[in-house]
């Protein structure tokens, strides 16, 4: 991939799992690079230490922290011309026994979180009649999951959303897609039982998890410059699991 010019880009969920190797990614790429983050601080700091990239702390499932967060980035980089809308979390049951807490929270952060992001940088992208954004969903927004209503919900609905504000931005120059992947090394995945989860690596064709690294080779090919012609569009990254 050529070396892009510096532009600035944000992940959120920026300091662990498929965030941190995409932030890593684009700093590879030439790009400037944030990461927002909710939960660890001490393993922001890590991140931050470790690879130089910046981390600002706050929940996208707060309208208004989005907004104050990203005039934060801002004022300190410049104008977020590349949105990574990767956080995401799990609160998995059935739904016999979900909460609507559980739900909430799920909905607010995955799925909430991709407009309360978009709505604060969106303008700006068409204003400058450039900008990239890419929604991180999962193999499971389009199966399905047993256990998994609230967080299936939330990953299928980025999806429509990805199409719908795709549309909102193509003649501006504004690209909007969606990558899915499948079952990844991450901290997230490593907490399914083990039992569980060798029985889902026996479903996947290629016969092993993701790495992050991989994941995130898609979002900077989404991201980069010649790229300027998809948008709209799911990249399924789920080693033969799911097919079509």
């Amino acid at each position: 991939m050529a070396t892009q010019t510096r532009r600035v880009a944000l992940v959120t969920g920026g300091t662990t799992g498929i965030g941190a190797a995409t932030c890593q990614s684009l700093v590879a790429a030439g790009y400037t690079v944030a990461a927002s983050f909710c939960g660890n601080e001490d393993r922001a700091k890590d991140f931050t230490s470790r690879t130089g990239i910046p981390a600002w702390r706050w929940s996208v499932s707060d309208h208004d922290a989005c907004r104050a967060g990203i005039d934060t980035v801002e004022a300190a980089l410049g104008p977020i011309e590349i949105l990574v809308n990767n956080a995401g979390i799990t609160r998995d049951s059935s739904l016999a026994k979900m909460t609507p807490d559980a739900w909430r929270a799920v909905i607010d952060t995955n799925l909430s979180g991709c407009f309360n992001m978009a709505h604060a940088v969106f303008a700006g992208m068409r204003a400058r009649k450039w900008g990239r954004i890419v929604n991180v969903s999962s193999i499971n927004g389009e199966t399905g999951q047993f256990g998994q209503t609230n967080y299936a919900a939330s990953k299928a609905g980025i999806l429509g959303f990805t199409r719908a504000l795709a549309l909102e931005g193509a003649r501006d120059g504004v690209t909007v897609n969606a990558v899915a992947p499948g079952y990844t090394d991450t901290d997230m995945v490593k907490a399914v039982p083990a039992d569980v989860l060798g029985g889902i690596v026996a479903r996947i064709p290629v016969g092993r998890l993701a790495r992050p690294e991989e994941i995130a080779r898609c979002i900077a090919f989404l991201v980069a410059e010649e790229s300027g012609f998809i948008t709209g569009a799911t990249l399924d990254v789920n080693g033969g699991q799911r097919m079509g």
